[in-house]
């Protein structure tokens, strides 16, 4: 096999070259032309004048003599009234249930079983521990206690607070998980 001699080379593809550039220079440009004629001969679409603007009237604030909007206002002290309450709240030194650390919605109800005439309710907590409770045990964060235990539910009374220093009472429920 012979090699080509690079000028040969060179000169072919000079050749080649200028036939594709000379394959480009067609001066026939009559569908442009035509194309630009008739976009131009189309009809202009009226454009609708600018709306006008309404005159704002200006505000000037005047800051003088008045108190910075960055800065507490200072309030007087009210007498604070004691709120006696209905004398319900939590009793503090009892002994905390471990399902007191879980908030209601957390905990399910998945089922019952009855000893010895008594009825225990099976609370699932969320890492899948499965914990049996009767009346009288308390669930929750809010020191909900079981009154109740049915096949579909269990009922409890949460004390909780009632915005004013003292507490009310709230029934709640935690329904069979299906």
């Amino acid at each position: 096999m012979k090699l080509i001699a690079k000028p040969f080379l060179s000169k072919i593809s000079i050749l080649g070259l200028s036939l594709l550039v000379g394959g480009c220079l067609n001066n026939d440009m009559t569908d442009l032309t035509n194309y630009v004629k008739e976009v131009k001969s189309r009809k202009q679409g009226d454009i609708e004048p600018l709306p006008e603007i309404k005159q704002i009237e200006t505000f000037t604030y005047a800051s003088a003599g008045r108190r910075s909007p960055f800065v507490p206002e200072e309030r007087q002290d009210e007498p604070t009234v004691a709120n006696e309450g209905n004398g319900l709240m939590p009793d503090p030194n009892r002994r905390k249930e471990e399902l007191e650390g879980y908030e209601l919605d957390s905990l399910r109800m998945v089922g019952t079983l009855e000893q010895l005439a008594e009825t225990w309710a099976l609370v699932r907590t969320q890492e899948n521990t499965i914990y049996r409770v009767k009346s009288g045990n308390y669930l929750g964060k809010n020191h909900g206690q079981i009154t109740k235990i049915a096949e579909s539910k269990i009922e409890l009374t949460e004390i909780i607070p009632d915005g004013q220093g003292g507490y009310r009472e709230r029934q709640a429920s935690l329904a069979l998980s299906e």
